[in-house]
């Protein structure tokens, strides 16, 4: 129950998310007055709770490793700050990027527990805010062209051509949605995966992950939303942009869809990579900025009078000032969830540069004896141990997060009656290297990670490729699961 209260959050934010997101995917279908509001909040419903399910984990993932909340009070204060913030912005009738509302929160709560901010990650997911509503836009030019050749050669009917064209604005609506909820779920339940104490769940041939429950319930959420909230934001996307013919509606949607989509499968990575072709990263996009893109691009094409230019001045303000917004929200509400009700949103984080960490980094190729000088100085913040080793060592910027990271304290005893064996899966091999290690202790989690792999291969990561991604992933969970149940702080 305790965590179902903190959970209320995540499910404020996907109610928001689906409040305003929706929009994205059938504004344009809605606004165009080819499907009625209800019917679009049907399929949409259905098709984002099977994308936040059947696909939602390859951006949650990277989005993970922007921040990881150690704590479920800070999950609640950092989901909580991004759906004040999408709330506020749909009721002003303006499509935002959730995407941003939850990075722009994650990022205060790093600021606020003096935790290290992953800034390749980071870049990595704001240059894809740069690059959605470009991508989408060109997919949206080429779809457009290429549609327009074909119905010009067709000679359908206008009557056949109406009805062709609604079906077809149904079923790329159905794809959008499945797209949106694998790109973003991981924004609304992301930042609850680390704390979640869901089980694996059955239901006859079907078996759902934990974290596919957790998103389920994400999934349902966003649903509510759309069907309670969505339609001020869809007549805003749908017709505030600009006039949109139905076959236009349609081909924003499916640009719009792509390139989610794209972002978001995890199948179709392994795919790219296995036949040598280059991939994509995995990274929750804004589907705000998707089909903001397609409209402008489509309107662009048509000489861009038609484009009401002060409404997408209106929504570029709103993409701009949401990060900072919800930056700043989740500081206030970890200032008041921590001393007005005494909630704790994080977790202590100490560092300290000991004998085990140099020599540690000098097996990684960091050699620097001025480090040997900070032994014994500890730190509560990652932002002033980067600043002390700029200023006490001659460590390289490239490797300042490493030395960071591996002089992280994580006090850990390994008791294998704490452990969940069904959820963690082991194999047997597995389980024997563990019982070799009962009753240990350590100070750093790399430490416990170090020993599993020296006693058996089966805890060994594999060489870093989109191929053994699958793999990879799998034994990081099961070490956060160690990580979690050994504990001792």
């Amino acid at each position: 129950m305790t965590f179902l209260f903190f959970l209320s959050s995540g499910l404020f934010l996907g109610w928001s998310l689906g409040a305003n997101d929706a929009a994205n995917v059938f504004g344009s279908a809605v606004g165009s007055r080819m499907i009625r509001f209800t019917t679009a909040a049907i399929i949409c419903s259905v098709f984002i709770m099977l994308g936040a399910v059947v696909s939602g984990a390859g951006a949650a993932h990277t989005l993970g490793k922007l921040g990881a909340i150690n704590a479920l009070g800070g999950a609640f204060a950092t989901a909580l700050a991004a759906a004040i913030t999408v709330y506020a912005m749909s009721y002003m009738k303006l499509p935002v990027s959730t995407s941003q509302a939850i990075v722009g929160a994650i990022i205060g709560w790093n600021f606020f527990s003096g935790s290290n901010t992953d800034f390749t990650v980071l870049q990595k997911i704001v240059m894809t805010w740069v690059l959605c509503p470009i991508l989408s836009g060109i997919t949206a030019v080429l779809l457009y062209k290429l549609v327009g050749w074909i119905l010009d050669r067709a000679g359908l009917h206008l009557i056949t051509l109406d009805g062709m064209v609604r079906y077809a604005l149904i079923a790329a609506g159905a794809f959008g949605s499945f797209s949106l909820g694998a790109n973003n779920i991981g924004n609304v339940m992301g930042v609850f995966i680390a704390s979640s104490p869901f089980s694996e769940i059955s239901f006859g041939p079907m078996i759902f992950s934990p974290v596919q429950v957790l998103f389920m319930l994400g999934g349902l959420a966003i649903a509510l939303g759309v069907f309670t909230y969505s339609k001020r934001v869809m007549m805003t996307v749908g017709s505030g942009l600009m006039p949109l013919t139905p076959v236009a509606a349609f081909v924003v949607v499916i640009a719009h869809s792509i390139v989610l989509f794209l972002f978001a499968s995890e199948g179709l990575e392994y795919f790219l990579a296995s036949n040598g072709m280059p991939t994509i990263p995995l990274v929750p996009l804004s589907s705000s900025q998707a089909v903001v893109g397609a409209i402008i691009g489509i309107g662009l094409l048509k000489g861009g009078h038609q484009i009401h230019w002060r409404v997408v001045g209106k929504i570029a303000c709103g993409w701009a000032t949401t990060p900072a917004i919800a930056f700043a929200l989740s500081l206030f509400t970890f200032l008041l969830a921590q001393n007005l009700f005494m909630v704790k949103v994080f977790e202590p984080i100490s560092y300290q540069v000991t004998p085990p960490v140099i020599e540690k980094l000098a097996d990684m190729g960091v050699h620097d004896h001025m480090l040997k000088g900070m032994e014994g100085e500890v730190f509560s913040d990652a932002e002033v141990f980067k600043d002390s080793l700029r200023e006490e060592t001659d460590v390289e910027d490239s490797h300042l997060s490493m030395v960071v990271d591996l002089s992280r304290k994580f006090y850990l005893e390994v008791d294998l009656d704490r452990l969940d064996m069904d959820q963690l899966d082991l194999e047997p091999q597995q389980l024997e290297a563990l019982n070799k290690l009962n009753g240990k202790t350590y100070e750093y989690s790399w430490q416990l990670t170090d020993e599993l792999t020296k006693e058996s291969k089966n805890w060994a990561f594999r060489e870093k490729t989109v191929l053994n991604k699958p793999y990879n992933r799998h034994l990081e969970t099961q070490f956060e699961q160690l990580f979690r149940a050994f504990s001792i702080l």
